[in-house]
């Protein structure tokens, strides 16, 4: 267990936040996650979305009305301690891309924190994907990201210089975006037989485009999962 204090705090978004924390010597790796907790002993997992080479530990949180944990992680100030566990997990996006195959990163809302985690190591990532086009050796990877509403939308600068981005926007027309969910841009995804696909978000999208490509003869050891959050899920 750690206790680090709060780097920063802010809004991107009316209901997501972003919490900074000092590293002092955390070490992680691209997708793992930690759980955080609150004053007391409730706590919640969350996927970490700083790059392990960056010098502040970064969580992309969506604020819950009456929730047990992200309420109060909001509420911090600078220099306030947070308690975190140490790094977990087995999602690790775009780590066949060391081998040249292509990728695909699908996420909805804050599902795009262990992306982003991976686009943020810059140095790494640079070599892998440079030029080329969807789908080939070496190619950037494919995102697609589905909000609810365009201002939940964070970091699409960096998304768009490292991916081949596509948002989908469910709630309301936006100019550039798909207006319906992500899921509707399944038919946009490479079939290539060595991409790999990751998914992370709500478990309804998670669970749909895992039927979608698995009813396409994509193998289940191509097709990694990250479920965050649920339908129904309070944080």
């Amino acid at each position: 267990m750690f206790l680090l204090p709060v780097h920063d705090l802010r809004f991107l978004s009316d209901g997501i936040f972003e919490l900074e924390l000092e590293r002092r010597g955390y070490r992680f790796g691209s997708g793992e996650c930690a759980v955080l907790y609150n004053g007391g002993d409730e706590s919640r997992p969350y996927s970490i979305a700083s790059g392990p080479g960056e010098d502040v530990l970064r969580f992309l949180i969506r604020r819950i009305d009456g929730g047990a944990v992200s309420p109060w992680l909001a509420a911090r100030r600078r220099g306030e301690g947070v308690r975190i566990s140490t790094p977990f997990g087995h999602f690790r996006p775009g780590q066949e891309g060391d081998t040249g195959d292509p990728a695909v990163f699908v996420a909805t809302g804050v599902g795009i924190a262990p992306f982003l985690s991976f686009l943020g190591g810059g140095d790494r990532i640079r070599p892998l994907f440079v030029e080329g086009t969807v789908g080939a050796p070496n190619a950037r990877p494919l995102c697609l990201y589905g909000v609810r509403h365009l201002h939940e939308a964070v970091h699409v600068d960096l998304l768009r210089r490292f991916t081949e981005m596509r948002v989908a926007v469910s709630r309301e027309a936006a100019a550039g975006c798909h207006h319906g969910r992500v899921t509707d841009l399944l038919a946009e995804i490479p079939l290539a037989p060595n991409t790999q696909f990751y998914l992370c978000g709500l478990d309804a999208m998670v669970d749909a485009v895992a039927y979608w490509l698995d009813a396409r003869g994509v193998e289940h050891t191509r097709i990694h999962t990250e479920v965050f959050f649920s339908s129904d899920e309070r944080r």
